[in-house]
């Protein structure tokens, strides 16, 4: 057994006790190595209580939280940007399309009438038997005899050329007696060539073509 010699002093024999064989890592006051989100936890903490204290201030000062403020602000632009339309506007719509569709209702009865008037009415016919008198008012021989022949071989049986009696109008005029001979007195002029066609009581036969040129 071993023993120990204590300046001098009869040796005694060594006595083992828990402090000869200690557990093995720190004991006491002695510590591991902390990890690393166990050290930043304290960091952590004071930035989460620094923007909870930073919120409180805001929603103190302007009265609502910067999201709320946010999201107000979007639904007033979205709104601005929306058509307005109001109430009086689709009220005053209805009465004019109701008037409308009344105003429509109201002129077709006063049109009918003029229409079935209209249908009714027979459509002019050229009468080409109808006497016609072709008048020279020219200084030129044979002119009216010349344009009697230009209305027979367009089919006309009964044309007359004559020398004017009475008085002569300004230029070359197609005249006719009564509404039912306008429309030969519209073909004579065309077939003549000449523009001025008027209804005169005053014609010596149904229709007369007075030549002036």
């Amino acid at each position: 057994m071993a023993s120990t010699r204590d300046n001098g002093t009869q040796a005694r024999p060594q006595v083992h006790d828990a402090f000869d064989n200690p557990p093995k890592g720190p004991v006491g006051v002695h510590r591991g190595p902390r990890s690393l989100p166990v050290r930043a936890l304290p960091y952590l903490l004071v930035v989460v209580l620094a923007v909870l204290c930073g919120l409180g201030l805001w929603a103190a000062v302007s009265g609502s939280l910067p999201w709320q403020q946010t999201h107000t602000d979007a639904s007033r632009v979205i709104s601005s940007h929306l058509p307005k339309r109001s109430a009086s506007s689709s009220s005053d719509s209805k009465p004019s399309a109701e008037t409308s569709s009344q105003e429509q209702a109201s002129q077709e009865p006063s049109q009918s009438p003029s229409a079935s008037a209209s249908s009714s009415s027979p459509a002019p016919v050229v009468n080409r038997g109808t006497q016609v008198a072709v008048i020279n008012g020219t200084r030129i021989t044979g002119h009216a005899g010349s344009k009697r022949q230009v209305l027979v071989n367009a089919g006309y049986t009964a044309v007359t050329a004559t020398n004017p009696q009475g008085a002569l109008p300004g230029v070359s005029t197609v005249r006719y007696r009564d509404e039912a001979d306008k429309a030969t007195a519209q073909e004579v002029a065309s077939l003549l060539g000449i523009t001025q066609v008027e209804q005169s009581s005053v014609a010596s036969t149904p229709v007369e073509a007075i030549l002036m040129q």
